[in-house]
């Protein structure tokens, strides 16, 4: 239909019938035909070699190996995006054709033998945590599935077997190491508590060794339960005997400081001891008070309520 008026896409300005250009902008005006909508942009043809599809197809598999490898420590090889581009658009894919194979053939070498070193490393994980009586039967299983697939070439569901099997076992260990790690805080701050003369709520020696017979007996939730309930005692005798065993070591200070002997260093560190226990770190004020007292404390003596003599 002639004589049509349309507005300006930049403007929004009434463009006149049959108007080249915008009158308020200058921005130059394609029409389309009446009742025809505007040609869309041109879009690369999709191949119409049906090897081509097959070798994109290959590509494109290529590059899930790629993604799917974190923490195996290889790097897969891919083609570059000219050559996937060539193959896309170009003429003669058929000359591609050994060249993925090729590409492929090193890939799968290499990932097999990055599943093989993973799967001894891996056992020796799982040997660890067994050593914790924590099951892992199942992985084991899983281990064997992967390195089956990998070595039928279905590499893609070798690929996520793996990454669900080390999921699994870095989580495990995560528990075990925190399990670990808060045992050895816990009678640390014990014998700590012992070294001051500040009576702990419990033989730091004999807790060693049960808490250790739970953790190798597998009971983390159980272990976990009674370390919180040994340090919440210690905690809470701590609050009334370690600003008395400050204070008593600051009139020691002080003392000596009359006897025209140096202490500022000791002062720093009591303060610092201190304030790391007012700031709810028993674990690093006592082992502060610890290193101070053999230190330096060869002269100390608590007062009557405390627990030196």
């Amino acid at each position: 239909m002639p004589g049509r008026s349309d507005a300006c896409p930049d403007c929004g300005s009434v463009l006149p019938p049959d108007a080249e250009k915008c009158p308020a902008c200058g921005r130059d005006v394609d029409r389309a035909p009446a009742g025809r909508a505007p040609p869309a942009p041109s879009a690369p043809p999709p191949p119409t070699d049906g090897r081509a599809f097959e070798l994109l197809r290959r590509v494109a598999r290529l590059k899930q190996w790629s993604e799917n490898v974190q923490g195996l420590g290889v790097t897969v090889p891919t083609l570059p995006a000219w050559a996937e581009e060539t193959i896309r658009h170009g003429p003669g894919s058929e000359a591609w054709v050994e060249v993925v194979r090729g590409v492929e053939r090193l890939a799968q070498k290499r990932l097999l033998a990055a599943l093989e070193a993973w799967e001894k490393s891996t056992r020796n994980r799982l040997a660890r945590l067994e050593a914790y009586s924590v099951d892992s039967r199942l992985e084991h299983e899983q281990i064997d599935d992967v390195l089956h697939a990998a070595h039928q070439g279905e590499l893609a569901g070798a690929l996520q077997t793996y990454q669900q099997v080390d999921r699994v076992v870095a989580l495990k260990e995560r528990h075990l190491d925190q399990a670990r790690e808060e045992l050895e805080r816990l009678v640390s701050l014990l014998r700590d508590m012992e070294a001051l003369d500040l009576p702990p709520p419990v033989n730091p020696a004999e807790a060693a060794e049960e808490l250790e017979r739970e953790l190798r007996g597998g009971h983390l939730a159980p272990l976990k339960q009674q370390l919180r309930a040994i340090r919440l005692q210690a905690v809470n005798r701590l609050k009334t005997d370690v600003p008395n065993f400050v204070a008593d070591y600051g009139t020691f200070l002080v003392r000596e400081r009359g006897d025209s002997v140096g202490v500022e260093l000791e002062a720093g560190e009591l303060a610092r001891a201190a304030h790391s226990f007012v700031r709810g770190h028993p674990e690093e004020a006592l082992r502060r008070l610890r290193v101070l007292l053999q230190v330096h404390g060869a002269g100390f003596v608590r007062s009557p309520s405390g627990g030196r003599s």
